[in-house]
């Protein structure tokens, strides 16, 4: 019988989980070319159509899905073994895949491990800044990063910050001319920077709270961006109000950058948390890495 080779297998995943070997290329850092090679080379040899190839998408088979479900897991916990066998080496070692979204990994990530990292030359991390609710078991990172509400209940969870309070916020110049909003209605009269959402391509609601209901509150505006930076910049410049974290709009605030209103509208939400499968097994490096960033009391 035909034999796969493990890297084949690797590369087969990668198209199959991203429906696109343009995606899967940028991942794993290789060419389409050499991508639909090896595929083709792998069908080859198996003797079974695994993907089925259109001018616009990719999808598997039904062989090509049963070798994803059944088979991917299986190599998963081969990987794993192997990492713990060399996890019993002298020092920690390997790559920590972590997803998080940009300023998380520029106020908590980097500040927490790059003063470890020095005494752990063999230890890798490879952080990607990414705004989805990505699947990290599929996508095969080791660690997520997103609010504790976000989680699903079959991680492990541990819990990197406090809880985080939202602001309002806009610029003195913002203001010059025209009224503090007042009520979730006044929001409505006001230009209102927005966050297009990644996963589903739709626009964030603000989630805020109103005479102690939550509410989620569609607002509009000139400016919309996909990433949390981008909205504080824009309402620094005095394009419009933000909903925006306070760790990362505080600074402004204090200084009369921003001027933060609606206050008792802003809800916080629970702390940030690093997550992973329950059924990984915990190396050295992850243990390492965890211990890092993990909320200090």
């Amino acid at each position: 019988m035909a034999r796969a080779k493990l890297d084949d297998l690797l590369v087969f995943f990668a198209v199959a989980r991203e429906r696109s070997f343009t995606r899967a290329a940028a991942k794993l850092g290789m060419t389409q070319s050499a991508l639909s090679h090896i595929v083709r080379g792998l069908e080859a040899r198996m003797g079974v159509r695994l993907l089925i190839r259109t001018t616009r998408s990719v999808s598997p088979t039904e062989a090509g899905e049963r070798l994803l479900q059944n088979v991917a897991p299986r190599l998963e916990e081969v990987e794993a073994e192997i990492a713990a066998i060399s996890d019993l080496g002298d020092k920690p070692a390997g790559t920590i895949r972590i997803t998080a979204i940009d300023h998380v990994i520029d106020t908590v990530l980097w500040p927490r491990l790059a003063p470890i990292l020095p005494a752990y030359p063999d230890l890798h991390v490879e952080i990607t800044s990414d705004y989805r609710l990505v699947d990290i078991a599929a996508e095969r990172y080791d660690i997520g990063v997103r609010f504790g509400d976000q989680v699903e209940k079959d991680m492990i969870a541990v819990r990197l910050t406090a809880d985080v309070r939202m602001m309002i916020v806009g610029s003195p110049d913002y203001f010059g001319d025209r009224r503090v909003p007042a009520s979730i209605a006044d929001l409505h009269k006001h230009n209102c920077i927005t966050l297009r959402l990644s996963s589903s391509g739709g626009v964030y609601a603000w989630e805020l709270r109103d005479n102690g209901r939550d509410v989620e509150v569609r607002v509009r505006g000139q400016c919309m961006f996909n990433s949390a930076y981008q909205i504080l910049n824009a309402a620094l410049s005095g394009c419009g109000l933000a909903f925006i974290p306070e760790d990362l709009a505080g600074p402004a605030v204090q200084d009369g950058r921003l001027i933060s209103v609606m206050e008792s509208f802003c809800p916080s939400f629970p702390g940030l948390h690093a997550y992973y499968p329950s059924r990984r097994h915990s190396s050295r490096a992850l243990a390492l890495v965890i211990g890092a960033i993990r909320h200090k009391n």
